[in-house]
């Protein structure tokens, strides 16, 4: 494969539509390989943006802002990279010949959990608990009492927890309902219903394809608050008959979807019975953990992909990430992150972003050992003397 230079008439570009500390990692991985990244959000400063060599502050919900981006920096690969962006943008460009990584109907269905779970258990035949869709609070207290409690409620379009909730019985719907109209990144017309499912674990596998071939990374485990990682560490001890049976789920859904880039398959584990949960076509959260576990991150690896460069990498220790969450608003955000964490078993990554707000992801502790266990002791005892202000 031919290489160039950025900022030159042959340069290859990596637009990216989201710009935050996910994106900011892919960013410092494309340029490595030399590629001219454009870094598109909302809001000005985003983490990415920081680090491209261009940015873009639009409304990534309006097709025609979009279309017009990219009409005027012809990018080579188009990187969705959260979910609240015009899909008929998506739609229009790869009409127009420019890729968009996975592809359009990938990000179609992944950004709205009736698309994903509707093709991962109706058409694909995936394994996943029961569920309902609603469009009205008596709507969701009837199927809350067909699937039992406790249940999971969901919008159908959001991300990182928001609008999530669990409820225990009828008088939490109406509280339930206003949370997720209230919180939800996107639409929230239409809510998911979910039964509980009380697993054992929780897996993000992982998976990379390049068009030739499908890697897997080790298991992560994790644990969510409210709906968000708050820790992830791998490898996640797993039978291997069911890792095997995982890894038959991520290379079904990554298939069905198809395009190139790595994804976040999120899947539930009770006894020797796997669930499909949810995938994002990108990097994922709890996949931070791979900046100190592996010698080339899930960002390195989304790049190789996209590139349809070959994916061989190998794992390097066990270890573990605690994501530091801001716990008031400022304007102008400062950490305060002591000196002994900058360790020789430990990285420390400050996302920079420009605004803090309550429970808003600012940094990530990351924390090496002999085993995930002991990598998730040292994040967690780290990340708790960090305070901000």
């Amino acid at each position: 494969m031919q290489f160039s230079s950025p900022l030159r008439h042959n340069a290859r570009r990596m637009l990216l539509l989201g710009a935050g500390e996910l994106g900011k990692e892919v960013a410092i991985e494309a340029q490595r390989l030399g590629l001219e990244v454009i870094a598109v959000d909302r809001y000005e400063g985003a983490p990415a943006m920081q680090v491209a060599h261009r940015a873009h502050v639009i409304d990534m919900r309006d097709a025609d802002t979009v279309l017009e981006v990219i009409r005027r920096e012809q990018p080579d690969w188009i990187l969705p990279e959260i979910e609240a962006i015009s899909i008929e943008a998506l739609f229009a460009a790869e009409a127009k010949g420019f890729t968009v990584i996975p592809n359009a109907e990938a990000v179609n269905k992944t950004m709205n959990r009736k698309h994903i779970r509707q093709f991962a258990a109706e058409t694909l035949g995936l394994k996943t608990g029961a569920y309902r869709f609603v469009r009205s609070e008596a709507e969701l207290a009837q199927a809350a009492a067909e699937l039992g409690w406790p249940c999971v409620v969901k919008p159908v379009m959001s991300s990182s927890g928001h609008g999530q909730s669990v409820i225990h019985s009828a008088d939490e719907v109406g509280k339930a309902w206003q949370f997720a109209q209230a919180d939800a990144r996107g639409d929230a017309s239409e809510l998911i219903v979910e039964a509980f499912i009380d697993f054992d674990y929780e897996i993000t596998l992982l998976t990379a394809r390049n068009g030739r071939e499908t890697v897997f990374c080790a298991p992560i485990g994790h644990i969510q608050q409210d709906g968000d990682y708050i820790f992830s560490w791998q490898p996640h001890p797993m039978e291997d008959s069911v890792l095997a049976q995982a890894q038959q789920i991520a290379r079904t859904i990554t298939d069905g979807l198809g395009g190139r880039g790595i994804f976040g398959v999120e899947l539930f584990v009770k006894g020797d019975e796997v669930y499909f949960s949810e995938v994002s076509p990108r990097p994922h959260d709890t996949g931070m953990v791979t900046l100190i576990t592996q010698n080339k991150s899930e960002f390195a690896l989304h790049v190789q992909a996209v590139l349809g460069l070959p994916l061989d990498f190998t794992f390097m220790t066990p270890g573990a990430s605690a994501a530091y969450k801001a716990s008031g608003h400022s304007s102008a955000p400062v950490l305060d992150i002591p000196e002994n964490l900058f360790s020789a078993d430990g990285l420390v990554r400050v996302f920079g972003k420009p605004v803090s707000h309550c429970g808003r992801r600012m940094a990530v502790v990351l924390a090496q050992a002999e085993t995930a266990e002991a990598a998730l002791e040292k994040a967690r005892a780290r990340v708790a003397p960090i305070s901000d202000h």
